[in-house]
Parts: structure tokens; C-alpha cells; sequence
């Protein structure tokens, strides 16, 4: 008798980047079925939310849901307000501060709505790849911050508190430098020339090479000994 194994929902958040991208490699390679979850929040950079589908079909999720929610109302970023993205000619440049490309609460808005997805799917656990090594400074991107959030999720849903189903928020990364990232994701099969990860993309959505994200993502592959695909504006060489 050849045995069913039930599948395991996970929600997994995902940007089209290359952090994204490599968590959801991760939750396929332990077993988990993915769900895709990404947000058209009014970021100059939507031209990700194309990555992101294309990463989606190609690793394997099982859906893919687009959610819009325009925190450009708000403002107070330069990814979503009329704040010119900061530009560096060297990874040592980028400074220890919270820079100007942080969305306020982003990460917990993105949680909160992955996590009332999860709960509706009967799912367990939420991926994000948030990364606390080489990363921009963003509170909501620290250790401190996903146990903050699981321990919420667990007070805050039925699925907790009546079923007795207890919520993870997983983030395999957390602790990763981004040779380390590229190397797993590599490993896993991933082929990063469908990430984008620029914040500040051209029209045809090549990089602009001298922003936090491109820059950390150059150093990362060079680390990592691994040719970087990443398509670069004319002239420009993170």
C-alpha cells in the first residue's frame, strides 16, 4: 500500500528578490507546499512583482497571490515617496543607521496579512526572508523581531487559541551572510537571474548597481564565487 503523506501548507512571503527567492527553495526542499505571497505596496520598485511570479511557477509554489496595499499613502520612504534612493560607489559606504529605504512597518503588515492567509490554509508556518547579517539596517529585520511577531501570532488567532495550533514564523536566513545565502540557494537549484533586487530599477528593470541592495548583492556573489546574473543599466557594475 504506498502511503499518503498530507501536505504541509507554509505561506511563504515573497518579494522577487534574491533573499525571497532562496526562502522559498527552502521551504520546498524540507517538505513543506507552498503558498506565494507578495505585495504591490506602491514601491518604485514593483517591476519585482514579475520576478516574483516568474520565481513562483519556476520553484514550485502551488499558488500565488498578488495582495495590493498602497503604504505610498503614507510615505516616509524612499522606496515608496518622492525620496531619492541613497547611492554608494562601495559596499563600505553603506552606513550603520536606519537608512531612508526602510518602509515603516512593512514587514509587519506583510506578516500580519501572511499570517490571517495562513490561518484560513490551516497552515503552521510563515517563511520570510529577512536577514540579519548583511542587510540595510532595518528594524524589522532582526531576530528580535520575528519572535516578537510569532509569539503575537500565537495570542492573536483562533488557530492558536482554540484549535491549539501553534503558529511559526520561520526565517531560515536570519543568521546568514549573503555568500551563505547564494551558496544554499544555489545548491537548491535556484537560478538567480530571475531575482531582482534593485531599489531603484530602469524601465526595462535593469540595476542601478550603487544601491544598498545591488551593492550587497554584488559582494554576495563575488563571496560566494558564483557569476552574478544580475542585469546592470548601461554603464553601471556593482
Amino acid at each position: 500500500m504506498i502511503e499518503v503523506v498530507p501536505p504541509r501548507p507554509a505561506v511563504v512571503l515573497l518579494s522577487g528578490g534574491l533573499d525571497s527567492t532562496t526562502c522559498l527553495a527552502i521551504a520546498r526542499a524540507q517538505g513543506f507546499t507552498p503558498v506565494a505571497l507578495s505585495f504591490r505596496y506602491g514601491q518604485r520598485h514593483a517591476v519585482e512583482l514579475a520576478s516574483a511570479a516568474a520565481v513562483a511557477e519556476a520553484l514550485g509554489a502551488v499558488e500565488h497571490l498578488v495582495v495590493d496595499i498602497d503604504l505610498s499613502r503614507f510615505g516616509g520612504s524612499a522606496l515608496t515617496d518622492d525620496i531619492e534612493v541613497p547611492k554608494h560607489d562601495h559596499v563600505d559606504e553603506l552606513g550603520d543607521g536606519v537608512p531612508s529605504t526602510y518602509v515603516p512597518a512593512r514587514n509587519t503588515v506583510f506578516l500580519s496579512l501572511g499570517l490571517a492567509w495562513a490561518e484560513v490554509l490551516g497552515a503552521r508556518d510563515i517563511f520570510i526572508g529577512v536577514n540579519a547579517v548583511d542587510y540595510s539596517g532595518y528594524p524589522d529585520c532582526r531576530p528580535e523581531f520575528v519572535a516578537a511577531f510569532e509569539s503575537l501570532a500565537n495570542v492573536a488567532t483562533a488557530a492558536a487559541t482554540e484549535h491549539g495550533r501553534r503558529l511559526r514564523v520561520r526565517a531560515p536566513l536570519i543568521e546568514l551572510s549573503k555568500p551563505e545565502i547564494i551558496s544554499l540557494g544555489s545548491r537548491l537549484g535556484v537560478d538567480y537571474s530571475m531575482t531582482v533586487s534593485c531599489y531603484d530599477p530602469d524601465g526595462e528593470g535593469r540595476a542601478c548597481g550603487r544601491c544598498d541592495s545591488c551593492l550587497l548583492r554584488a559582494q554576495g556573489f563575488a563571496r560566494a564565487g558564483v557569476a552574478d546574473p544580475t542585469r546592470y543599466r548601461d554603464g553601471a557594475v556593482a
